[in-house]
């Protein structure tokens, strides 16, 4: 088949870009033409919290990344719908994850598809945004009237998917976010610690991903604080990820509860070539969410074989199945902390939980479910 990806790619950073461009190069060794839309603008300056959009690795040698949308020009969203029109891809598939993008998204789409032709489906990430703004529900309605079909990758995003009247009656698949097996091979722990400056003779749990307040790193750091309370373990906590929110209060909160200096700061956005020796250094990754619908961090937690531990919100239950792979906890620090505990106490052993469950993750399943949209 002929394929359009319409989202983020290089030289745009993040699990966004990093997601299209494995889903493209999935595509590809199955055989389809592929190619990926982005931004000359993704996001004004001013509405990006990070430090920069851009990527510092270098541009994919074996993907088509055509730079054409601008997500705030409604001149060129027409432009661009007129354009993808004509091409007449078989299918041009959106990963949808902001209202933001609503109106530029949703009329690219329903100006491509007046081929008669091309058939469009959404991925979800979420269409109830964690943080709601002005505008969120109408900019989401006007993205969804014109999607044929969506992939959901949590079943709490296809619950939601009937929220939305312009939506009942479309047809929808449940298919949880792939392995991201991208980010290299695995390395050995020593490795891992040597890269990162670390001392392997420490145990670490680890935090990893952009910093925003409903990822939950404030219950982290006070569940952080009970465990080193009760245990003697030699152990730290590894903050890896750039801030969107103001970081100064959990650097107090850090203070306030005496374990600044037992936290490890990485505090910058982590480049794709140095994700594997945060994955190899961590015994435990946590995911301590507020709210959730699913995580690129599971998926890349199994694909380093890491076990985890999440809160019990969204879709995260539903891919870290409690005691095989690591724990489920209700959405609180004391139970955050309880099975910090145990996991040190106890020494569980979850390779061959992690081994069985990433197998259902394959990019392969994905693909297929994702093509029983393809028809009507």
């Amino acid at each position: 088949m002929k394929i359009v990806l319409l989202g983020t790619a290089w030289p745009y950073r993040g699990g966004l870009a990093v997601y299209n461009e494995r889903l493209a190069h999935q595509f590809q060794s199955e055989g389809h033409e592929v190619e990926i839309y982005t931004f000359t603008l993704q996001y004004p300056d001013f509405l990006f919290p990070g430090k920069t959009q851009y990527s510092s690795e270098p541009a994919p040698t074996d993907l088509t990344i055509t730079r054409r949308v601008n997500s705030c020009n409604p001149f060129n969203w027409i432009s661009v719908g007129r354009e993808i029109c004509r091409k007449a891809p078989d299918l041009l598939i959106i990963k949808f994850w902001l209202p933001f993008m609503g109106p530029c998204f949703g009329t690219i789409a329903s100006l491509a598809k007046r081929n008669g032709k091309t058939r469009v489906i959404s991925i979800l990430d979420n269409l109830i945004p964690h943080e709601s703004r002005p505008g969120d529900r109408p900019f989401t309605w006007w993205f969804c009237r014109s999607v044929d079909g969506f992939v959901a990758m949590s079943k709490s995003v296809l619950d939601d998917i009937d929220k939305f009247k312009v939506n009942v009656g479309k047809p929808r698949v449940f298919s949880p976010h792939p392995l991201y097996d991208n980010f290299g091979q695995p390395v050995s722990r020593d490795e891992g610690c040597r890269y990162l400056g670390l001392d392997p003779a420490c145990r670490y749990f680890l935090f990893f991903g952009l910093i925003r307040d409903y990822k939950g790193l404030d219950w982290l750091i006070e569940a952080f604080a009970a465990f080193l309370r009760e245990t003697a373990a030699d152990v730290r906590l590894i903050v890896a990820g750039e801030f969107y929110n103001d970081g100064s209060k959990y650097f107090e909160l850090a203070k306030q509860l005496g374990v600044f200096d037992s936290i490890v700061w990485k505090t910058e956005f982590v480049p794709d070539h140095e994700v594997r020796y945060y994955f190899a250094a961590a015994d435990l990754v946590a995911q301590p969410y507020k709210s959730a619908t699913q995580s690129g961090v599971t998926q890349i937690a199994y694909h380093f074989q890491r076990p985890m531990l999440v809160t019990r919100v969204g879709g995260l239950p539903e891919i870290v199945p409690d005691g095989k792979v690591g724990y489920v906890v209700d959405p609180d620090p004391k139970a955050i902390a309880s099975a910090l505990i145990r996991f040190v106490s106890e020494h569980p052993d979850f390779t061959s939980g992690l081994a069985a469950e990433r197998e259902k993750y394959s990019w392969a399943t994905f693909t297929s479910n994702l093509f029983t949209l393809q028809t009507p």
